[in-house]
């Protein structure tokens, strides 16, 4: 169940959002693990493992809350348990292109093939 069931939960993820930054907490790059335990009514018990943008960030517990909240209420889940944690600290290359692009970050730069033909200084 847990292979169908993470997908599912990110789209509720992206549902989620950081209340001062207009990007969900997915795409910001907040959400660290998606963990699963199976129980006995055949429902899961998920831990998710976030960050905040700063480890004094005000909103964290709203958004803890909202994350437990909405992930709760899928029928396929029986319990949440929302950790915050600062290890590793949170930076903007964490976000996706998407989320980067949309508060004003360039995007990621993608690895280019290195050509055969260049010559290093040493060469």
């Amino acid at each position: 169940m847990t292979n169908t069931l993470k997908p599912k939960i990110i789209d509720v993820l992206k549902q989620c959002f950081d209340p001062e930054i207009p990007v969900d907490l997915w795409s910001l790059g907040l959400i660290y693990s998606i963990d699963f335990e199976s129980t006995e009514q055949e429902k899961s018990d998920v831990k998710i493992t976030m960050s905040l943008t700063t480890p004094g960030c005000s909103m964290g517990h709203q958004m803890a809350d909202d994350i437990k909240a909405k992930v709760s209420a899928m029928d396929e889940v029986n319990d949440v348990e929302v950790t915050v944690t600062f290890e590793p600290p949170w930076n903007p290359e964490m976000m996706s292109d998407e989320a980067r692009i949309k508060l004003g970050f360039a995007p990621t730069e993608t690895a280019k093939p290195q050509s055969q033909n260049i010559k290093t200084e040493w060469e």
